[in-house]
């Protein structure tokens, strides 16, 4: 999928299917300074795709044909869309979806009915915290590299597929190395203060990113009682 540049100062779409909802939605941010727009499904919001990159899309978890979380994958899956934030919103009691999400590459949530301000406010912390990772560097340690602006992994000479959360813990081990983060930290910096679910979330991450990363994996350290750090072992 090719997508172009037009449209894309300060551009926020909204898929939201309930038209009043999302009308107040577009209303609120072009206010705020946005330029908005939106799409009823899924169907819609990948033709907008196909001629415009927003700068974050708000997505309902509940649309008519393909719900929320099916397109949230399929924006992650595609090199053209996977940087593109995203903030869900979800209806009460569906903590699952939330998880769901936030584990997909989310990069944050709103739970319905949720105030416009408030979302005006989410959507410029997200914005602030994407615009600051996107200053490209290459982190190195040791058999290890990362490439912040392609966004890639090598572990010995080879290249590491990680799922974006597993990326985000790495990046924040290589840019503060020897500096020791309890479980609540990661799980706020990396999930969002807004996450709720528990800390066991991080150790099962951190594992599977141990795994994947083979011998580097050594590079991260459990400092019993507290949580993990980095620390080369060249």
């Amino acid at each position: 999928m090719h997508l172009s540049g037009e449209g894309n100062s300060k551009m926020i779409l909204c898929v939201e299917d309930d038209s009043a909802i999302c009308d107040l939605m577009i209303y609120t941010l072009n206010s705020a300074g946005f330029e908005a727009r939106g799409a009823d499904c899924g169907e819609k919001l990948f033709e907008i795709l196909k001629t415009v990159k927003p700068q974050l899309i708000m997505l309902d978890i509940m649309l008519p044909g393909e719900d929320g979380i099916e397109i949230l994958k399929k924006l992650k899956c595609s090199s053209a869309t996977e940087d593109i934030p995203v903030i869900m919103a979800t209806a009460k009691g569906t903590e699952y979806d939330k998880v769901r999400g936030l584990d997909l590459g989310a990069d944050d949530y709103l739970t319905k009915p949720f105030g416009m301000m408030e979302m005006v406010s989410r959507v410029r912390a997200v914005l602030r915290r994407t615009e600051s990772r996107s200053a490209a560097k290459i982190l190195q340690l040791g058999r290890l590299t990362v490439n912040t602006g392609e966004h890639t992994v090598f572990a010995d000479g080879e290249r590491i597929q990680l799922t974006l959360k597993e990326y985000e813990i790495l990046k924040k081990f290589m840019e503060n190395l020897g500096l020791v983060f309890t479980r609540d930290q990661l799980l706020q910096s990396i999930w969002g203060e807004s996450y709720i679910g528990e800390t066991r979330t991080v150790d099962v991450h951190i594992g599977t990113l141990r795994t994947k990363l083979g011998k580097c994996g050594d590079y991260i350290e459990t400092v019993r009682g507290v949580g993990y750090r980095m620390e080369a072992r060249l």
